[in-house]
């Protein structure tokens, strides 16, 4: 039997490979926190052009992310099970081409960006630097996520602000649920690569709380609850979203008693990651219909 040579992508392929969009999930769960606001400062009903521009924003600011990331990490992915496949780590890419591409990516979000008023405009230009050096905050800071749920914001303030023209405290409580839901997802997302990260000398928060991880991802999304609870109370939202925010908790709950569990299979982190999306459109079911209702 004469085998098959493998298969290789064509070059339109590898790209969008690069800029992830083979793996919604991602996509979606920065599309969200944007969701979130420009449907809670509209009251549930923003201008349809307004969310079309916020969700072609966040996949192009998704896109030039992930190439910035793996352009800084195209040395290192090709040493981690999870990442070695990558195009610019197996060089099935060029470094000229992922800078083509990021370039790309932040120009259209750029042009986006130049629809919005002037104060959403420039928290958009203030973003750019954290999502940049991102990759960077993984070699000296030792809780990365943190700086990366910083750059999740930055999706709550513009889009918020791009209804309102200006940042309110329910804005910042949003803000605040943001950052720690993203520190409690993407923590789950780095504990498989710890022993990766150690032997690289890569920080990770899932390395920083070591054996405290999973009591730390509970204690995010505990506080998670806290602060959209205050946000519900606040915008004085009616039942349907405390319905949602209830299944939310309950679902964040049972993830961590998942995690707390002795020796968990790998597969579990990459499914309760998953599980955070549905999570996340739940909730924006919940916050629409407690705007309207």
């Amino acid at each position: 039997m004469v085998s098959q040579p493998p298969k290789i992508d064509s070059t339109w392929v590898t790209v969008l490979r690069l800029i992830r969009w083979d793996k919604p999930a991602g996509r979606l769960i920065l599309m969200l926190p944007a969701l979130w606001a420009v449907f809670l400062a509209a009251e549930g009903t923003p201008p349809v052009l307004l969310v079309g521009v916020i969700i072609l924003g966040t996949l192009a600011t998704s896109a030039g992310g992930c190439v910035v990331n793996d352009l800084w990490d195209r040395n290192i992915d090709p040493k981690v099970q999870r990442t070695r496949n990558r195009p610019l780590a197996s060089r099935a890419l060029s470094i000229k081409t992922g800078l083509v591409v990021a370039a790309i990516a932040f120009v259209c979000a750029f042009s986006l960006a130049r629809y919005l008023n002037p104060l959403s405009f420039w928290l958009s230009v203030l973003a750019v630097p954290v999502i940049v050096l991102y990759p960077l905050a993984k070699r000296v800071f030792p809780v990365p996520q943190l700086v990366l749920s910083l750059a999740w914001g930055f999706a709550v303030l513009i889009s918020w602000s791009a209804v309102t023209a200006r940042l309110e405290l329910t804005t910042w409580l949003l803000w605040a649920a943001t950052v720690l839901w993203t520190l409690g997802f993407d923590t789950i997302y780095a504990i498989p690569d710890r022993d990766f990260d150690q032997q690289l000398q890569v920080r990770s928060s899932a390395l920083f709380f070591g054996k405290q991880a999973p009591l730390a991802v509970g204690l995010f999304f505990a506080g998670t609850v806290l602060m959209l609870g205050l946000l519900g109370w606040q915008m004085q939202l009616s039942l349907g979203f405390w319905l949602t925010l209830a299944i939310a908790a309950g679902l964040w709950g049972r993830q961590y008693f998942q995690l707390s569990r002795y020796n968990p299979p790998d597969q579990l982190y990459s499914r309760l990651f998953r599980q955070n999306v549905t999570i996340g459109f739940v909730l924006l079911v919940g916050m629409i219909v407690g705007c309207l209702l």
